[in-house]
């Protein structure tokens, strides 16, 4: 059987398990989304993403995690508040990752261990760390949240499983029993943001009940798991602040709420109200989750796309709250800022609404998020993720929240860390309506459905982000006529697209649509413009940006690296003309560096400069330059 029907096997298949998971879901949705993902298993990449996605499965999913340690909370109690947290976002990146690769092994560990986690059900239908008596506890909902979402993932993407439904009922029922307004408890009462470092209450985190509380409505379609999602709403979010008016007021993402503008609970909150927004379909809804689009990519999203930071504002916050890190981001009082977890969620809600509204300007920060953030911050070996990340000085640090299972140090954002891997092969190529969509430029292969309903695929051959080219060719049922959208970046100044040898005229920080009678060999060449940009740092409230500047490779930030270069942070003066800079890109001097280049500077002298993912400072206690120093 040829490899095309083997894919085509696969994908039918994948389809009718996805439709029977989620039957009766889009119906209950007033928006239609302007792109959806395509179906489980339907894209397979083999370029530059996909050593790490290999090294995180194999390593971390499929590696050493302690699942049973995992549910043992659920059993016997945990030592530390929000442990049960722990379960459910290693099987919502599993999870994901099945839904990329398909592969038995990783679906036998996910099988077993949510048998495991169901065993622990109580008879008031709670899957909790705490006692019957002692509910709701401080932590306790944020932990049922990624209780539910790692049941939900694995119902969607794994096993619909009616017991694993059942129980996402009787939890949510349980919820619902003491949670609400009195007698019941307030959702805004139970938490332990802020309290835990002596300032007002905030308890935003048990707000994000929100997200799975309206995907367990999609599928089922009773009406009080909507109700319950609309009391939180009304709540505000948090104790003393309506983030969702706040949003809808343009209030500046770090003054949100109050003394506690936790960065990555904000924006899971604000997933649960895209999911509300497409059932309900109130315009204003839309506004306010553009808003906050507007204002953290803006305020808040550093070069290498991540933000939060602890300085000027947050200290107390160990740089998990938001900052006006954008303006900020070349502070040399910052001593931590961009943790993994709100990397990742900040990529997963730019998901959401690069579904809903088909605006290239989002993909742009996935692509930022992705390239560098993301792997930036994980471990070579894949066994892991940083817990924040710095720009210049010691780039990584295992420091923060987690637990020590024997000589594995599990934080959370070692294990969200996965889950933005996870969605490079949900978003890279997606669909609409009209056509295909190309986001990422990954080397890969997809199977789309046609808007006649026939089947597809289209070969993207390149070995970008190394060189500018990439070739895209495919293979059709029968010529038809459709559109193939492909994302110009806002980076990409001069770009030239063809198809058949005939150029296309095309914009940056646009979807180049061609529509036209496709026919079966069809071939498109597209070339990105991957000058080296340099680019000034901003200005923040001491005025460091006055004395940095960057250097950008394409999507890709470039760092100076001080297992290269001992005098890595020295003052320089690069020599560039009109914003970019004749950069010379060499053979990296190791298999660690995927990108390396030498880069003028003044009297004639180069300074090396890699991909900010690949500077290892993971063990030697070396450091990274990013923001480089400008020599006066």
């Amino acid at each position: 059987m040829s490899r095309l029907k083997l894919f085509f096997n696969l994908f039918f298949s994948c389809l009718l398990f996805s439709l029977l998971s989620c039957s009766g879901t889009k119906n209950r949705e007033a928006i239609k989304d302007e792109f959806y993902p395509l179906p489980v298993g339907a894209v397979k990449l083999d370029g530059f993403f996909e050593e790490y996605i290999q090294n995180s499965i194999n390593n971390w999913n499929k590696g050493n995690l302690p699942y049973d340690q995992f549910v043992d909370f659920f059993r016997n109690g945990r030592p530390q508040f929000a442990l049960g947290e722990m379960w459910g976002k290693a099987v919502r990146s599993g999870s994901m990752f099945y839904r990329y690769t398909n592969d038995p092994q990783l679906k036998q560990i996910m099988d077993e261990t949510v048998s495991d986690l169901l065993t622990t059900q109580r008879e008031n239908g709670s899957i909790s760390c705490v006692e019957i008596d002692k509910q709701p506890e401080e932590s306790e909902l944020w932990e049922r949240k990624y209780v539910m979402l790692g049941l939900e993932e694995y119902y969607e993407w794994v096993n619909p499983d009616p017991h694993v439904l059942d129980a996402l009922i009787k939890q949510a029922d349980n919820i619902i029993s003491i949670i609400g307004p009195a007698p019941k408890t307030e959702i805004i009462d139970v938490g332990w943001s802020a309290t835990n470092i002596g300032h007002e209450p905030c308890h935003i985190e048990s707000s994000t009940l929100l997200e799975p509380f309206m995907r367990l409505y999609k599928w089922t379609g009773e009406k009080r798991f909507f109700d319950f999602a609309t009391y939180i709403i009304e709540s505000g979010g948090t104790k003393h602040h309506n983030v969702f008016e706040n949003a809808l007021n343009n209030v500046n993402p770090w003054e949100m709420a109050g003394h506690y503008p936790k960065a990555y609970e904000m924006m899971s909150l604000f997933e649960g109200l895209v999911e509300y927004y497409r059932v309900t379909g109130d315009p204003k809804y839309k506004e306010i989750l553009l808003n906050l689009f507007r204002n953290i990519s803006t305020k808040e999203i550093s070069i290498i796309g991540n933000g939060g930071s602890d300085q000027p504002y947050h200290p107390y916050v160990y740089g998990e709250a938001w900052g006006n890190t954008a303006l900020e981001q070349t502070n040399p009082d910052i001593t931590r800022m961009m943790e993994t977890c709100v990397g990742v969620t900040w990529m997963k809600l730019c998901s959401q609404l690069l579904r809903l509204t088909g605006d290239p300007n989002i993909a742009d920060y996935i692509e930022k998020y992705a390239y560098n953030g993301l792997i930036g911050a994980m471990r070579p070996t894949g066994d892991g993720f940083s817990y924040v990340n710095l720009l210049n000085g010691s780039k990584v640090t295992d420091e923060g929240w987690g637990w020590k299972f024997d000589t594995l140090q599990v934080t959370c954002c070692n294990l969200n860390g996965p889950m933005g891997l996870a969605y490079i092969p949900y978003l890279a190529i997606m669909n609409s309506d009209s056509g295909p969509v190309v986001n990422l430029y990954n080397s890969s292969t997809a199977v789309f459905e046609t808007p006649s309903n026939r089947l597809g695929t289209i070969d993207i051959i390149t070995d970008f982000p190394i060189t500018d080219n990439i070739q895209f060719k495919l293979n059709l049922e029968k010529d038809e006529v459709f559109s193939i959208h492909f994302r110009i970046p806002n980076w990409s100044k001069k770009t030239e697209l063809k198809v058949n040898n005939e150029e296309v005229k095309v914009t940056p920080n646009t979807y180049a649509e061609i529509n036209r009678k496709w026919k079966k060999g069809d071939k498109i060449s597209l070339t990105l413009d991957m000058r080296c940009r340099v680019i000034d740092a901003p200005r923040g409230s001491n005025r460091a940006g006055d004395n940095f500047q960057a250097v950008v490779y394409g999507p890709i930030v470039l760092s100076r690296d001080e297992n290269i270069e001992s005098n890595y942070n020295e003052p320089v003066r690069l020599q560039a003309k009109n914003g970019y800079i004749q950069a010379k890109q060499k053979k990296p001097d190791s298999a660690k560096i995927k990108l390396q280049f030498s880069i003028p500077v003044e009297n004639g002298k180069y300074i090396t400069m890699v991909d900010y993912a690949s500077v290892d400072n993971w063990s030697n206690g070396m450091h990274v330059c990013t923001w480089l120093p400008k020599k006066q």
